[in-house]
């Protein structure tokens, strides 16, 4: 069972969220808070798996709130879900600790697995935000690409989807193989390309 605090200041917002995650098998929303401040205090009352952060919320917003709940426990997973995917929004948050950045307008199932991922230990991005990320790190570092050598054909065809910004879940998909197998692929790929997270590893198949 997968532990989830929700914290927006909409309180309709947690509402529909609450209602999404209750129909989830497999999850279990903890708490609710509609400020930063409530954040840290639940997140170490209630010891969430998993919190689903907005950023942009009264007195301290979500950015101050991860940093806070990261330092005083850092095995928690701050996912951030907000409507604003902009670099000033999306850097901070990065950097404050969060696991992941999700935009308010993704369909239902990508938040979910999102929560999944996160739980895992995984980083969920949207797309877009995945492949920003990617194009900046590209244009900032212009040397020439260095191959990924050692890759199997399959390890290829999994790298290729990463760089895509496709999640575990849609590779499997495409792929017509199970989420284990992914998994296994997308940890090989990490130790072969010296990849410590996921945006690294799109990185990677992006320079070479």
């Amino acid at each position: 069972m997968i532990r989830v605090l929700l914290v927006d200041d909409q309180q309709l917002i947690r509402a529909g969220l609450r209602m999404l995650l209750d129909a989830e098998a497999g999850m279990e929303v903890v708490g609710e808070a509609g400020d930063g401040r409530t954040a840290v205090t639940l997140a170490a009352q209630l010891v969430p798996d998993v919190v689903v952060m907005d950023i942009r919320m009264p007195g301290v917003d979500g950015i101050t709130a991860t940093s806070r709940i990261m330092s005083e426990r850092p095995a928690t997973r701050v996912l951030i879900l907000t409507t604003f995917g902009d670099d000033d929004h999306l850097y901070p948050a990065l950097q404050s600790g969060a696991c992941g950045f999700l935009l308010k307008d993704a369909p239902p199932t990508e938040l979910l697995n999102g929560i999944r991922q996160a739980a895992a230990g995984e980083s969920p991005f949207s797309q877009d935000v995945l492949r920003r990320l990617v194009r900046r790190a590209v244009d900032a570092r212009p040397e020439s690409p260095a191959p990924v050598d050692g890759l199997t054909a399959r390890e290829r065809e999994v790298l290729d989807l990463v760089a895509e910004g496709l999640t575990n879940t849609e590779i499997a998909e495409r792929l017509h193989i199970g989420i284990t197998t992914v998994k296994t692929h997308i940890t090989a790929l990490m130790t072969k390309t010296n990849s410590p997270n996921r945006v690294r590893l799109a990185l990677a198949a992006h320079r070479s």
